[in-house]
């Protein structure tokens, strides 16, 4: 009974917050925007801001952490917490670091690796910081931070990409927040008309969810009544764009050929199945990373992005100089190295996206390598890396593939646009219930109102 009174309270949500909480408001530092978002979810008190690269997330959940009065967790991909704790004395806002689970000061931020170690019981809020990590995670690690976040009473994610190519991604977030579950949400607005989805999750099988004939404007509606999706500060209530203009992005394609075409085959073919895709890959590992060791032989820093491990070694063998950043590093390691490429002391930088790809802030750095993948939000996640707001050079993205992967580009340029798509639906529908609302903005002559 013990056992089952214990998952039975793993399963409660804490307590809802209300939304009277006091003190004096302390956002003049930041944009009107800013401002504004952080009011909202504050009124919320458990909400996600999902904006776009150098819109200054980080500042914005650390002015939210510290408005709360209590101890408040932030979770962060590897080698964020220091630059988050460095963003946080540029604004005045002290954050302890922590890897063993104790308490570093009312704002302690730590890995996602390392939560096993901490107790929600310490805890009034809780902040995912780049949330859209969440469901690369396997499902124990998941389904831990959705616990552990259960009995927190304020929580706020924050995330570039909530999820880029499937709406029913956002059923992550809705949980993780206290709002539909996961499946309660597609039983809710999606239908699965191969009724597949239990067999999916058992045998690896693709489950493909469409709207519910009436659903899709509910669903948006219901959506932007926990989240607020960004891509410039003009997207909520027309603020000016001119502080957060991106450089030139000019993005290179290079097909190089292989030495000799796959076995069995005259010439080389388009590589269709993903078994093919795959063999592709590994039979022009050679080629491939030749021609980023020639792309990358100057002397600015280069991020240079790979998928396999072959790649990887390869690349940091051929490229003077180049430091790789791989899945058997130690987190210490891992942690070490990437601030070292961040400082300016190591020129080329090696690693995957899965490993480097969220948070990080690699301005400094104007050129990057990548081999395709079908991970769109990967590859956005990648290059916005260093093409963000705040870079003041024009990035160059070299895209090295083969003849025989066209087929990959040509599925990420279709899942680019539903991306947009699925943005451009969050923002209107954003607009629409503001507008059904009396906004609420910071500006600093105004008053502040009592119930913040």
């Amino acid at each position: 009974m013990a056992d089952y009174a214990g998952f039975l309270d793993s399963k409660r949500q804490a307590t809802k917050p209300d939304t009277q909480i006091g003190g004096e408001y302390k956002g003049s530092s930041l944009f009107p925007f800013q401002r504004e978002l952080v009011a909202w979810a504050l009124d919320r008190g458990r909400a996600a801001i999902f904006a776009d690269t150098g819109l200054g997330k980080t500042v914005m959940q650390l002015e939210w952490a510290n408005r709360l009065g209590g101890n408040v967790l932030i979770l962060a991909p590897l080698a964020v917490s220091h630059q988050t704790i460095a963003e946080g004395k540029r604004f005045g806002i002290e954050v302890g670091h922590s890897i063993d689970g104790h308490i570093a000061g009312t704002i302690t931020i730590t890995n996602y690796q390392r939560l096993h170690y901490f107790d929600s019981a310490d805890f009034i809020g809780v902040v995912c910081d780049e949330s859209g990590i969440l469901k690369s995670f396997d499902g124990a690690t998941r389904q831990a931070i959705t616990i552990f976040m259960r009995q927190v009473r304020y929580r706020l994610l924050c995330s570039a990409t909530p999820a880029p190519n499937d709406y029913t991604e956002l059923g992550t977030a809705s949980e993780a927040l206290g709002e539909l579950g996961h499946m309660d949400m597609l039983s809710r607005y999606f239908v699965n008309d191969k009724r597949n989805a239990a067999m999916g999750r058992a045998y690896g099988k693709l489950i493909q969810w469409r709207f519910k004939g009436h659903a899709e404007e509910p669903f948006w509606r219901w959506v932007c009544s926990w989240a607020r999706a960004i891509r410039r500060p003009s997207d909520l209530n027309g603020y000016d764009d001119s502080e957060f203009v991106l450089p030139p992005l000019e993005e290179r394609h290079h097909c190089v050929e292989s030495s000799k075409p796959q076995p069995g085959m005259l010439f080389p073919i388009e590589a269709i199945s993903l078994h093919e895709q795959r063999a592709e890959r590994r039979h022009t590992v050679a080629e491939r990373c030749a021609k980023v060791a020639e792309l990358v032989d100057h002397g600015d820093p280069a991020l240079v992005w790979c998928h396999l491990n072959d790649e990887g070694d390869l690349l940091t063998r051929s490229i003077p100089g180049a430091v790789q950043v791989a899945g058997a590093d130690s987190d210490d390691v891992k942690e070490a190295r990437l601030m070292a490429f961040v400082r300016g002391e190591t020129r080329v930088l090696v690693t995957k996206p899965r490993i480097a790809g969220w948070g990080l802030n690699f301005q400094h750095c104007a050129h990057m390598t990548l081999f395709p993948s079908h991970s769109f939000e990967q590859y956005y996640q990648a290059v916005r890396r260093c093409w963000r707001y705040g870079q003041k050079r024009p990035v160059v993205v070299d895209v090295v593939t083969t003849e025989a992967e066209q087929r990959v580009l040509r599925n990420l340029e279709a899942k680019a646009k539903a991306a947009d798509q699925m943005f451009e639906r969050l923002v209107k529908y954003m607009r629409d219930s503001q507008h059904s609302i009396e906004a609420v903005r910071f500006q600093n002559t105004v008053e502040v109102p009592s119930w913040l």
